[in-house]
């Protein structure tokens, strides 16, 4: 639909990048319209994990099964966002863009070994980014570490006339302290969590986390969200619906594509966007006007917006009682193979992926995604912190303290390790001239 579109203007986070001194590298792939969790519905195909070409995950398969080479079981990234996410791992960019409405910046990041952060709504400017789900759309962040979020948070955080959602009040430039004693901290563990499709890897390191914190002195309890259960449901409601929305808006009168059909208006509208749109886009469209319809209206958009505040609430019901952050899952498991993943289809796939990230979006919360460890497999996975709305700061902090615990691995690309040196030069100059 936008296939050679040049916008007129640039969004206000890419302003705010450039007008620190940030150079922009160019845009990476991703699902058509951000609708997807594996980064493979793309009109420029799917984007190829880094990871499927890393030491660590070709030592652990030499023994290939009859008939596989090199390149024939490269891993998804994850989505939406997973050309953000993928750039960042193979040490392309300092930091990527990307959105998250339902967990499209983290599910990438946790499937690519990088850092995912979700700002709380309201934080930072949605103007310029394509509309998915206005109430839930938020621009995410892609790096290497949470110090490096940090950088990038506190160049984008603040009001934007342009964006009305944007908080008023100024945000002061972000630095996180080094958190040396967590013995105060309360971290709660959504017992809702413990799902049967989680795979015993996640869950064994989720249960390791929660012990770091415990053996480091902080009080670590489980709670319960318990209208989760509903969430999933609910965020396909509304999201369809939301998409019907603003899908309308490509026409082919404005900009994008255009159909040469000349019969009549309405035939031109609807061979325009049947060129233009891709079997999910215009699958989710159907679904959310069904949702939409006079007759079921209240029956689903409405009992749907209800939940929703049902969910937002029991998330304010463990922070207040001195729940400081959630630590959760991201995924369900590690990066897949492409041919594993396809096997199901685009909306049975977002609603797997989806499950540990969607009720974050609809409850307006920061979240943020950091790797913990390697799998059997020699494959990153995540783990996610959820914090209390406008929380931000507390949460990178928290957030900080694990990462240096836990000391990821950093990737092994033959090419990049080459110039790891010089990668790194050029990552300490950047961050400095974010920060000016």
């Amino acid at each position: 639909m936008l296939k050679g579109y040049i916008p007129p203007y640039n969004a206000t986070v890419v302003q705010k990048l450039l007008d620190q001194g940030a150079l922009l590298m160019g845009k990476t792939n991703l699902d058509e319209f951000a609708m997807g969790s594996g980064s493979t519905d793309g009109i420029f195909g799917p984007v190829k994990n880094p990871w499927s070409y890393s030491k660590q995950y070709r030592e652990k398969r030499k023994q290939k099964p009859h008939g596989e080479t090199e390149d024939s079981n490269w891993l998804i990234t994850g989505g939406s966002s997973g050309g953000s996410a993928a750039a960042v791992s193979a040490f392309t960019c300092f930091a990527a863009l990307g959105s998250d409405t339902g967990g499209s910046t983290r599910n990438p990041a946790a499937h690519c070994g990088v850092v995912g952060l979700k700002p709380s709504y309201g934080l930072v400017s949605r103007h310029g980014l394509i509309p998915l789900v206005n109430s839930m759309d938020v621009p995410g962040i892609l790096t290497r570490c949470v110090d490096d979020a940090a950088v990038v948070l506190g160049v984008l955080a603040g009001h934007d006339c342009r964006d009305s959602t944007t908080v008023q009040d100024p945000v002061k430039p972000l630095t996180l302290p080094n958190l040396t004693d967590v013995s105060k901290l309360c971290i709660g563990i959504p017992k809702e969590y413990h799902v049967p499709e989680l795979s015993s890897e996640v869950q064994s390191l989720w249960s390791k986390a929660a012990k770091l914190f415990e053996s480091e002195g902080a009080k670590v309890i489980e709670v319960s969200l318990p209208h989760t259960r509903y969430s999933i449901v609910c965020y396909h409601v509304l999201c369809t619906s939301e998409v019907a929305s603003n899908m309308a808006r490509f026409d082919g009168l404005e900009y994008g594509h255009r159909c040469d059909i000349n019969v009549s208006t309405e035939a031109m509208y609807a061979a325009t966007r049947r060129e233009g749109f891709n079997d999910v886009v215009r699958g989710r469209i159907l679904s959310g006007n069904f949702f939409l319809l006079k007759e079921n209206y209240e029956n689903y958009f409405v009992r749907a917006q209800k939940v929703r505040r049902l969910i937002a609430n029991d998330f304010v019901n463990v922070f207040n009682s001195g729940v400081d952050v959630l630590l959760t899952p991201t995924t369900l498991s590690e990066a897949v193979p492409y041919v594993e993943f396809i096997k199901e289809d685009n909306r049975t796939r977002s609603a797997q992926d989806d499950i540990f990230t969607q009720a974050v979006n609809m409850a307006g919360l920061p979240a943020v995604s950091v790797p913990m460890a390697l799998s059997n497999q020699g494959l990153p996975i995540g783990l996610q912190f959820i914090g209390r709305a406008f929380c931000d700061q507390q949460l990178l902090t928290i957030a900080k303290w694990f990462e240096k615990q836990v000391q990821f691995p950093v990737i092994q690309l033959q090419e990049t390790m080459d110039d790891c040196s010089s990668v790194f030069e050029n990552e300490k100059l950047t961050s400095v001239s974010l920060k000016q």
